[in-house]
């Protein structure tokens, strides 16, 4: 069905963009092969100028919402026609200079590791057609470091397109502190890539939140729903500050933890001091910012959170409903 209907729009944006007078609703009815087939005699109440006028201008709305100009045009003896003028519908041409090229280049080379790396070589041999500068090499070498973003999770391409489609989703989510995922209800915003893993923002139905949730901890495949977004977007979504707000980057305190030798090596290398006790453990002071207690849980039995009493509180808490499954 969405493949009949996606042929049924091209048809009619091609056939109101090659007249050069305006077409009346008649005409496109006996003219375009989907509305004669669906609107042909015999075929009961769905062959009804009713049920043909509804069609007619939902299919003109999707165009004109996505970007096709139509004009309304009444002639002499008020019968109302339709066309698109292509003045009206052609893009400006494109101009690059080297740095814009450049740009473009080093942005096709970071999703050669993803599934997009054909549509961004497509894209980037459309744009040398349309006038992309000839002493420009896209893919030339541009230093000593490549970009390179990996692409691992099986959640990425769904929730890609559903950020761009405005796409509501359904899909199991493991949090770190719990030892089964649950379903989120979620209307994806954004998608950004932060030391190495992908992270998800959006608003979280159930929670009536704006939430992040890092992809490789979603199980299974991300479901697409139908309907509208019903939080509004943003025009700003800190994906980075978030993730690093909750991992206790963005401090304001100190907190106090013992950590068995040899192991937590990414609280190490922010300590701001260690100190050998010589049992088996070291003691640490580390940044204490918002969602520090979470990351901590992850270390498991290798952490011991000495002081501020309230993030050790929330370390057990986080631990015993883990405990509890």
């Amino acid at each position: 069905m969405a493949i009949a209907k996606a042929e049924r729009l091209m048809n009619l944006a091609l056939c109101l963009l090659g007249t050069r007078r305006p077409l009346s609703k008649r005409e496109l009815r006996d003219s375009i092969e989907a509305y004669v087939e669906a609107f042909r005699p015999g075929r009961g109440a769905a062959s009804s100028d009713d049920s043909f006028n509804r069609m007619f201008e939902r299919d003109k709305d999707d165009l004109r919402e996505l970007g096709l100009v139509i004009e309304t045009v009444e002639n002499l003896d008020g019968e109302v026609g339709y066309l698109a003028r292509r003045d009206s519908n052609r893009l400006p041409a494109i101009t690059l200079d080297a740095e814009e090229a450049a740009a473009l280049g080093l942005a096709a080379k970071v999703w050669q590791q993803a599934r997009l790396a054909g549509a961004a070589s497509g894209a980037l041999q459309k744009l040398r057609a349309a006038g992309l500068p000839e002493d420009v090499d896209p893919y030339e070498a541009h230093g000593a470091l490549e970009p390179h973003i990996p692409v691992h999770e099986a959640a990425f391409e769904p929730l890609m397109l559903a950020c761009r489609d405005r796409r509501p989703v359904v899909f199991d989510y493991r949090k770190a502190t719990a030892a089964h995922p649950e379903t989120r209800q979620v209307e994806p915003w954004a998608l950004e890539c932060w030391r190495g893993h992908w992270y998800l923002a959006g608003w979280d139905r159930d929670r009536g939140a704006e939430r992040v949730f890092r992809l490789s901890r979603i199980t299974g495949k991300v479901r697409a729903r139908a309907g509208r977004y019903t939080a509004e977007v943003p025009d700003v979504v800190t994906v980075r500050e978030t993730v690093a707000g909750w991992a206790g980057e963005i401090a304001d305190r100190s907190a106090r933890i013992r950590l068995r030798s040899g192991s937590g090596y990414p609280l190490r290398a922010k300590a701001v001091s260690i100190r050998e006790r010589g049992d088996g453990w070291d003691e640490l002071e580390i940044p204490y910012g918002h969602g520090l207690e979470a990351w901590l849980v992850e270390f498991g039995p290798d952490v011991v959170v000495l002081e501020p009493a309230e993030l050790r509180a929330d370390v057990v808490d986080r631990l015993r409903a883990v405990a509890k499954g």
